[in-house]
């Protein structure tokens, strides 16, 4: 059989099998059962014979999807050649396809990581806190302080900043504000939750490659940006004395006394609150702090035992359990004070009975009644803020001995103690602190020192009942 001529091809009808048309030099053609006419070469790579099928059907004349009796036969030609050379053209095809792919999927991911970089680039210090606040700290409150500090004075002057962008005087600028508007405790407070903010994001992607310069944190000075006479290290030593103690008891009588014979109890001074009373003549006969006294439940004071149990979640890093074998001075404030709060779970609720009142609403309510210590940075009397009291009603011996906080109750039970003397070791057991000591030697003495503490809280309870005689 000669070549194949365009009439041939047009004229072969198909049948009830596909069959093929023979041009010569490889090139065939099949003609299917439909009667759609597909272009085979055949050739011999490397000993081994070889069939690749046009993509293009046959059609007489050339055009898009189509190819004619003349471009098939080139293409076979092509081939052909390519093999003798030990190239397989269907091979290459592969290879080229790969290639081509690859080459895209190499400008997508190009592309992609360009647009995560700018993206990355666009992340401000609001992102990072978000993230920060969502994976990187958990605080017992539930992050409720932090999330109110960066509210109030970071996130509205550089929230918006660029992560990429932000240095140190974005940073030392938030600071200095705080200080300026008094409040330098709160700004060194401030700069210990941004540096563990910034040391988890260094850690991290995309925040660590954000920060190219390194850590703006590591080149803040908190005692370059506190008021000269701030105490950084917060020692305070104020104790009250016995006349001081004394002091206190008679301006709170006096406070009631004055508000009960007034004619008109719209317009006088209203006394300490009942439950703030109560509160602090328990701090100081159990050295308890002023968080863990807040948010006691009466489901854990046993006014028979004469008992009252702190679990370690209300206790200051969590150390510990605490039984406290109240006095029978503390035992009469508990009395009272559930004569008052009995018909709630909490000894101190809130307002709503939801929950109990928070520790710092016990020191503001003692903090305001000693206004004449609230300066502002350059010694001026700070004004009076909106809805809280502002005077003078608990200063004690005139103010000389300086404002006395909540706090500093506890520091003045330990000390009586120490007069008492009552030994260091117990004081601390009292006051649940960590023991000095190895692990080892405190995971196998576990006597509990439940007897030596109650003849401990006794005695000081005892002391206080005799010095406000």
């Amino acid at each position: 059989m000669g070549k194949l001529t365009v009439r041939s091809i047009d004229g072969a009808k198909p049948k009830e099998k596909p069959y093929k048309l023979m041009d010569g030099d490889g090139l065939q053609l099949r003609v299917a059962v439909d009667g759609v006419k597909t272009w085979l070469v055949r050739y011999v790579i490397t000993g081994t014979e070889r069939q690749y099928r046009l993509p293009k059907l046959y059609r007489g004349v050339a055009g898009p999807g189509y190819c004619s009796l003349q471009e098939a036969r080139d293409e076979a030609a092509k081939i052909r050649a390519l093999a003798r050379q030990g190239i397989d053209y269907a091979v290459q095809l592969e290879e080229r396809r790969a290639a081509i792919e690859q080459a895209k999927a190499e400008a997508a991911a190009a592309q992609s990581a360009a647009e995560a970089i700018s993206k990355a680039s666009a992340l401000t210090v609001q992102d990072m806190f978000d993230a920060w606040i969502t994976d990187g700290v958990r605080r017992k409150d539930g992050n409720a302080m932090l999330k109110r500090m960066f509210a109030t004075d970071v996130l509205p002057a550089i929230g918006a900043v660029a992560i990429k962008d932000v240095t140190e005087h974005h940073l030392r600028a938030v600071l200095r504000a705080m200080v300026e508007r008094g409040v330098n405790r709160s700004a060194v407070m401030q700069r210990n939750s941004l540096t563990q903010m910034f040391a988890w994001a260094r850690k991290r992607q995309p925040w660590r490659k954000l920060l190219v310069d390194g850590d703006p944190m590591e080149l803040i000075e908190i005692e370059k940006i506190v008021s000269p006479d701030y105490d950084l290290d917060n020692m305070r030593d104020r104790i009250l004395s016995a006349d001081e103690i004394r002091e206190l008891h008679t301006i709170i009588a006096r406070m009631h006394t004055d508000y009960d014979a007034a004619p008109n109890k719209r317009i006088v001074q209203q006394p300490l609150e009942a439950t703030t009373e109560r509160a602090i003549w328990i701090m100081l006969s159990t050295m308890c702090r002023v968080g863990e006294t807040a948010k006691a439940r009466w489901e854990h004071v046993d006014l028979t035992a004469g008992t009252w149990f702190i679990p370690k979640e209300n206790v200051k890093d969590n150390v510990a359990d605490l039984t406290v074998y109240l006095s029978a001075f503390a035992l009469d404030q508990f009395q009272q004070l559930h004569a008052r709060t009995g018909q709630s779970a909490w000894c101190f609720p809130a307002r709503n009975n939801e929950a109990s009142i928070e520790g710092k609403s016990i020191s503001k309510q003692v903090g305001d009644r000693q206004s004449m210590f609230k300066k502002n940075k350059d010694g001026t009397p700070r004004a009076p803020l909106k809805n809280r009291r502002s005077d003078d009603t608990l200063v004690l011996a005139g103010g000389k001995n300086g404002a006395w906080t909540p706090h500093d109750l506890r520091r003045t039970g330990a000390t009586m103690m120490q007069a008492l003397g009552i030994s260091l070791e117990l004081i601390d057991r009292c006051q649940n602190h960590v023991l000095p000591g190895s692990k080892v030697r405190r995971h196998y003495m576990l006597h509990d020192y439940a007897d030596e503490k109650r003849a401990a809280w006794a005695a000081l309870g005892e002391r206080l009942s005799n010095a406000l005689m």
